[in-house]
């Protein structure tokens, strides 16, 4: 990318979206296409076609999606399927149209099956059942990933795919009925510190292990991924590492300063035993993460400890 080139970066509000638009910007990139939702319909084919058609943008970074936790998913099923397909289906067709010199298009670590060998290699995709709970993005993410190799394959596009892990970072979702775990903890700790709580109940066994990725250090990834990369396979990016929704839940606590008992509701669903993400690929052509797990959480409390929740 050179620095006069038109970059779409879609999603631009959202927590992955924003984080790219910060690096692009501290690397010296300004000539960025940005639209909120209410500007541009991304379900609508019209409009994203003529967006295409009047911009011309260069590059595209598909960031924008339908996004939630196990409660979100499970009970949005056709909202995530149909939303998730429109919005992809149409940036990438209008990328191909309009001739974008590259894309990359970002999917989830949810695409592999539930019970996938860990760590979980980018050869795993499609060898076993999904995670019922957000089977509909799965499957959307998924139609994502084979829709850039088939553009690439077909017409010759320079289409690539990246799967991040969990993340979480600045302009994360604090809703309880629609956030993921990391910020769901972070948010009930918060208040049940200000309110002195004297105990806080997580879902599930705490037994789960998963791996998180500072929104920031995707960015980067990204980064590097459409100045340096142009191959065929999608990759991975995430830490490397885990740890039990207990030991995260502790971490938090430690941070926050919540001194009352952690308490796991049994009764609730626990999602996929294990998610560890295989990063050989994308360490072998030279990108690690950076911000570890604790420098991490505190940086975000710092960020929101403050909020009116």
């Amino acid at each position: 990318m050179e620095k006069k080139d038109k970059i779409y970066v879609a999603g631009h509000r959202g927590m992955v979206g924003s984080a790219i638009v910060r690096k692009l910007q501290a690397e010296g990139f300004e000539n960025l296409l940005l639209r909120t939702s209410a500007e541009l319909d991304l379900r609508s084919q019209e409009a994203v076609d003529t967006f295409f058609k009047e911009h011309k943008p260069d590059y595209v970074f598909v960031a924008a999606a339908k996004v939630g936790g196990i409660v979100a998913n499970n009970t949005y099923r056709a909202d995530f399927l149909y939303e998730n397909l429109m919005i992809q289906n149409n940036v990438i067709h209008s990328a191909y149209k309009h001739s974008v010199t590259k894309l990359l298009f970002l999917g989830s670590s949810c695409i592999y099956p539930k019970f996938a060998e860990q760590p979980i290699k980018e050869d795993y995709l499609l060898t076993g059942i999904l995670e019922p709970t957000n089977e509909p993005y799965a499957i959307a993410k998924i139609a994502g990933l084979k829709m850039c190799d088939a553009y690439r394959a077909q017409y010759g596009c320079n289409f690539i795919s990246a799967m991040p892990t969990n993340l979480y970072g600045p302009n994360d979702n604090y809703d309880l009925q629609n956030s993921h775990v990391l910020p769901a903890l972070l948010r009930k700790m918060i208040v049940a510190k200000r309110t002195q709580q004297p105990a806080v109940e997580i879902w599930g066994s705490g037994t789960p292990r998963r791996e998180f990725l500072h929104v920031d250090d995707l960015a980067d990834a990204c980064f590097f991924l459409m100045q340096d990369y142009d191959g065929t396979d999608w990759l991975n990016i995430g830490v490397g590492d885990d740890v039990s929704i207990k030991e995260l839940a502790e971490l938090i606590k430690e941070i926050v300063g919540y001194e009352g008992e952690l308490q796991f509701n049994t009764s609730k669903p626990d999602g996929t035993p294990r998610k560890l993400l295989d990063v050989s690929k994308l360490e072998s052509r030279g990108w690690k993460a950076k911000i570890g797990l604790r420098e991490g959480i505190e940086r975000v409390y710092e960020e929101v400890k403050s909020l009116p929740f």
